[in-house]
C-alpha cells in the first residue's frame, strides 16, 4: 500500500513537471515529439519495482514523491570558480566547462556554443540542436525506450554539453566538465550530454559531479558517446556530493570499428546512487574497458549496472569494479556481457571484489554472462570478504598501529583502480581525495562550510 502511495505521487509530480517545463522553456521545437514519446513511454511503465530484476534492490519512486523544483531554464548571473575549487574538486590543466543545474554555463548568450579553428564544437547540446539538427538530432534518441531513467530524462531533459571532435584533430589538454547543483532548496536536475569523437587521437574527459549546496537534490543525467571508426576516448566520471542527494546516471557508449574506449567511474560521496552503464560494441575490432570503484558508509546506498553488448567479431572488453563499505551502507553491482551469435573471437572478462569493514554492511553481486557464440574468450567472476588478517598481521608486527593498518590494506585495495588513471595530476588527486575519504574526512567537502551529514 506505501508503494502505490508512492508510486501514484512521484508519477503525479513528473506530470507536473512535464506540463511546466513545455509551458515555460523555450528551445524544445525539435524534440517535442520524442519528448511526448519518452514521457508517454514512462507514464505506460512507471517506476520499475522490486520485482524488476535490474532494480530489485533499488527503489527510485519514493525519491520523487518529495517536492523538488526543476528549472526550465538556465539561471541568470556570475558564479565564482574559485569557490568551486574550495571543495574537493581536482583543479587541473584543462579546458574548464561548468554546467549548473543541468544547464551549460554560459558568460553571456552569445556563448552558449563555441566552435575551434581545428571544427571542434562545444557548448550547449540546446544550441547545438538547434543550430546543428542535421548533426545532433541523428543522436539524440533513446537508448532503449523501456529504460525508465533513459524515458525520464528525455521527457525533462533541460539542456547539457555537446562535444564534436571531427577526424584527425587533437586537443592540446584534456576536457574537464564540472557537472554543478547550486540551490538553496530541494532542485530535480535532468541533463543530457552528447560526446561525438571521429579523432584516432586520444581525448581525454574528466566529468565531475559536485555540489556547493547541503539541500536535497535528484539528479538524472544521461551520457551517450558515440565513437566512429578508429575513434580514441578516455572518459572519468568523479561523484562526490553530499548524503541528500540522488544521482541516477545513464552512460551509453556506442563504439564503431576499431575504436577504444577507457572509462573510469569512483563515487567518492553519495546518499543513493544508480549508475547505469551501457555498451555496444557495432564495429569489429573495437575495445572497451572499464573500471569502477566505491566508497560508502552510514546509509548511504550505491548501485552500479553494467552491460556489455559484442555485436561484431574480434571485439575486446574488460570489466573491473571495487567496493568498500562501512556502517551499513549497501553496495550492488549487477553485470552482464552479451555475445551475439556473430560476435566470434569475442574476448570478455569482469571482475567484481567488494570489501565489507563493518558486519552491518551488505553487498550483493551479480555477474553475468549470456554467450551465443561458440569461439569466445569469456570469464567472469565475483568475491565479497573483509580485510586478510595475515597481511593485517604482518602490518601489527612491524608496530603498525590497528588502525593505519586498516588504512594501508584499504588503500591498496583501492588503488588496483585508481592505477588505471593515466592523467598523473589526477591520479596523485583521486589517490588524495581516497585516501581521506577512507580515513572518515570527506563526510562533508573539504574546507567547505556545508554540513552533508
Amino acid at each position: 500500500m506505501t508503494t502505490n502511495i508512492f508510486q501514484n505521487t512521484a508519477i503525479e509530480n513528473i506530470q507536473k513537471t512535464f506540463n511546466e517545463q513545455f509551458n515555460n522553456a523555450k528551445g524544445f521545437s525539435h524534440l517535442k515529439d520524442i519528448k511526448n514519446l519518452a514521457l508517454n513511454n514512462f507514464l505506460k511503465a512507471g517506476f520499475p519495482s522490486k520485482k524488476s530484476e535490474q532494480y530489485k534492490y533499488t527503489s527510485l519512486e519514493q525519491h520523487f514523491a518529495g517536492t523538488y523544483k526543476y528549472f526550465p531554464f538556465s539561471i541568470e548571473g556570475r558564479i565564482n570558480v574559485d569557490e568551486i575549487f574550495k571543495c574537493d574538486v581536482p583543479n587541473l590543466d584543462t579546458h574548464l566547462i561548468i554546467l549548473i543545474n543541468g544547464w551549460f554555463y554560459a558568460t553571456s548568450k552569445q556563448n552558449l556554443l563555441y566552435e575551434t579553428n581545428q571544427g571542434i564544437i562545444y557548448g550547449s547540446l540546446l544550441e547545438a540542436i538547434n543550430k546543428y539538427p542535421e548533426k545532433v538530432l541523428q543522436y539524440i534518441k533513446l537508448q532503449n525506450e523501456t529504460n525508465i531513467l533513459d524515458n525520464l530524462n528525455m521527457a525533462l531533459m533541460q539542456d547539457g554539453l555537446f562535444v564534436y571532435i571531427p577526424k584527425n584533430t587533437k586537443l592540446d589538454k584534456p576536457i574537464q566538465v564540472i557537472n554543478l547543483v547550486v540551490a538553496n532548496e530541494p532542485v530535480q536536475i535532468y541533463p543530457r550530454h552528447l560526446f561525438i569523437s571521429e579523432s584516432s587521437n586520444l581525448t581525454q574527459i574528466l566529468f565531475c559531479d559536485h555540489s556547493l549546496n547541503a539541500s536535497p537534490f535528484i539528479m538524472n543525467g544521461n551520457i551517450n558517446v558515440i565513437l566512429n571508426k578508429e575513434a580514441k576516448l578516455e572518459f572519468y566520471r568523479i561523484q562526490n556530493a553530499h548524503n541528500h542527494s540522488v544521482q541516477l546516471t545513464n552512460n551509453n557508449i556506442e563504439q564503431d570499428e576499431e575504436s577504444y574506449y577507457k572509462g573510469i567511474y569512483i563515487t567518492l560521496h553519495g546518499g543513493t546512487v544508480r549508475n547505469n552503464i551501457n555498451v555496444n560494441l557495432n564495429g569489429t575490432k573495437a575495445t572497451n574497458e572499464m573500471y569502477g570503484l566505491w566508497l560508502a558508509d552510514k546509509n548511504q546506498h550505491i548501485d552500479y549496472y553494467t552491460e556489455v553488448k559484442h555485436r561484431k567479431p574480434n571485439c575486446q572488453s574488460n570489466q573491473f569494479f571495487k567496493s568498500i563499505l562501512d556502517d551499513e551502507a549497501t553496495g550492488i553491482f549487477s553485470g552482464k556481457i552479451l555475445v551475439e551469435k556473430n560476435a566470434q573471437k569475442t574476448n570478455a572478462y569482469q571482475s567484481n571484489k567488494n570489501l565489507i569493514i563493518s558486519p552491518k554492511a551488505k553487498v550483493r553481486s551479480k555477474p553475468h554472462l549470456e554467450i551465443y557464440a561458440d569461439d569466445v574468450k569469456c570469464s567472469h567472476g565475483s568475491a565479497t570478504g573483509k580485510l586478510d588478517d595475515d597481511a593485517m598481521f604482518y602490518l601489527r608486527s612491524r608496530g603498525i598501529s590497528q588502525k593505519e593498518s586498516c588504512q594501508l590494506l584499504m588503500f591498496a585495495f583501492a588503488s588496483d583502480i585508481t592505477k588505471q588513471i593515466s592523467l598523473l595530476p589526477l591520479k596523485e588527486e583521486i589517490d588524495h581525495l581516497v585516501n581521506k575519504r577512507l580515513r572518515g574526512e570527506l563526510s562533508r567537502c573539504n574546507r567547505c562550510s556545508i554540513t552533508c551529514c
